[in-house]
């Protein structure tokens, strides 16, 4: 890798944890409810929450903001970066926007669950290993009737339908991190989901 390279490479992923780390439910909620989300439902930033008790429109709204949190920095760094290393780079970019959104510096480290952020860096990556994690996804919400469930079970598929489609063992490490920590992060709804008490669509 170029020193061009090295500095474009250092550029994108510092920004793409930093645009990662937009607390994007927060703002659109404060914006349009006058409320911090955090104190409301689950108290998660995420879309599914926004959708859940503000509405479906901004929460689609923040569904998608969130995803061009990841698909943007990781479409730049393929763009520009070429070489041997470009997957392993571009994998520590989307690693960074995914970093960003749960852990943002903006709000003390405390972010969401980082699917939507991952949804659009792995769009950027591999399309159609993402189609097919999100069709895992909507089976899984349609046959559970909670999204949580989607969730889980979509990033679990991730790895794999990234080594089909890239052939890249780089991105397909980045999916497992991936999927790892949406795990971790999701560890409350686990709990719930156990005992049976996590919510229903539309509940």
């Amino acid at each position: 890798m170029t020193e061009s390279n090295t500095i474009i490479w250092a550029v994108i992923m510092l920004s793409a944890y930093l645009l990662g780390g937009i607390p994007t439910g927060l703002l659109f909620t404060r914006l349009f409810r006058k409320i911090d989300i955090r104190k409301f439902g689950s108290g998660n930033i995420g879309a599914t929450n926004v959708a859940r008790v503000v509405g479906l429109k901004v929460g689609l709204l923040t569904l998608g903001v969130d995803m061009l949190k990841g698909a943007l920095p990781v479409g730049l760094g393929m763009f520009f970066l070429h070489g041997e290393t470009r997957n392993f780079l571009i994998g520590l970019i989307a690693l960074g926007a995914i970093a960003g959104h749960l852990f943002p510096l903006y709000l003390k480290f405390k972010g969401g669950k980082g699917v939507a952020t991952a949804a659009g860096a792995f769009f950027s990556i591999a399309p159609a290993a993402t189609g097919l994690a999100l069709l895992v996804f909507i089976t899984a919400v349609w046959l559970s009737k909670r999204v949580s469930v989607g969730s889980l079970t979509a990033t679990l598929c991730l790895p794999v339908a990234v080594w089909l489609n890239r052939n890249s063992l780089p991105l397909t490490i980045c999916a497992g991190v991936t999927a790892f920590l949406i795990w971790w992060r999701h560890k409350d709804n686990l709990k719930r989901l156990r005992k049976g008490r996590e919510p229903l669509i539309g509940r």
